[in-house]
């Protein structure tokens, strides 16, 4: 039977599957790593090769890849497929894009409650993301009972971890009193320390703590960090807050981040524009 154009492709394929097998067999972890970390365009097939090699780092992320599109075409299913193969390994972070999509509906139908015990698998294990997440979980009573108690405990953990997210949570519920006390000291500092991590509801929160201490220059200062670093919501609440400011300085904030709302990059035009 002659070859035709559709079989040469298959086996230029399966030689090339096969020299990157021996070539991932060589790599050092460094390499290897690196490998995994460069260029989606460029490391799909070295990418796909690894994963299908049964290496949990390379399957998580040839899942990221297929679910986002980005170096090989847009594919939820088969990057929840590849979620689950690295999470049957134990892989802490993909078990938290299981959960991920089953929350979502991303590749599979939406599940909360197959969403919330993947969470917590992957929260048991240490990840932050999956302790955050599990957080919001328990936090609005989505795919589990409500515990506002128990979301507090999970949002420390990640930000005990380094987690800016988890920081501004634990700050607001310090500060509403959800899950806890009411605690304004431990809540300026949490705000503090995800200002500081650079996560722009953060810088939002810790400014308007600033702001109520009589701290108004030090605060306009944050509060132009949170609208650079933040959506245009981020924006708009800002504008709102400081909009009625007593202080001139606050004041002078505001209209800076209106003029980003009216630019049409959503930045500030430049001086002289």
């Amino acid at each position: 039977m002659a070859l035709t154009t559709a079989h040469l492709a298959r086996v230029a394929a399966l030689e090339a599957h096969q020299r990157h097998l021996r070539r991932l067999a060589s790599m050092s972890g460094g390499e290897l790593y690196a490998l995994l970390a460069g260029d989606p365009a460029e490391s799909a097939a070295w990418v796909l090769s690894a994963a299908e090699c049964g290496l949990p780092a390379a399957q998580l992320r040839l899942g990221r890849m297929l679910l986002e599109g980005r170096g090989l075409a847009r594919d939820p299913a088969a990057a929840y497929r590849w979620f689950a193969r690295a999470a049957a390994h134990g892989e802490a972070e993909a078990v938290n894009m299981v959960g991920r999509c089953h929350e979502n509906g991303w590749g599979v139908p939406q599940d909360l409650a197959l969403a919330a015990a993947n969470y917590r698998r992957s929260a048991e294990a240490g990840h932050d993301w999956g302790q955050y997440n599990l957080g919001h979980m328990l936090f609005d009573g989505r795919g589990v009972a409500r515990d506002r108690r128990a979301a507090l405990r999970w949002y420390l953990s990640a930000a005990q971890a380094g987690h800016a997210r988890a920081m501004n949570l634990v700050g607001r519920c310090l500060e509403e009193g959800w899950g806890c006390a009411r605690d304004p000291g431990q809540s300026a500092r949490w705000y503090a320390r995800s200002a500081e991590r650079g996560y722009a509801r953060g810088q939002f929160n810790h400014a308007l703590m600033l702001a109520q201490q009589g701290r108004a220059a030090l605060a306009g200062e944050w509060f132009c960090k949170a609208a650079a670093g933040g959506n245009q919501a981020l924006r708009h609440a800002i504008v709102t807050v400081l909009g009625g400011a007593a202080d001139p300085a606050l004041r002078g904030v505001a209209q800076r981040v209106r003029e980003m709302l009216e630019s049409p990059s959503g930045e500030r035009p430049a001086a002289g524009s």
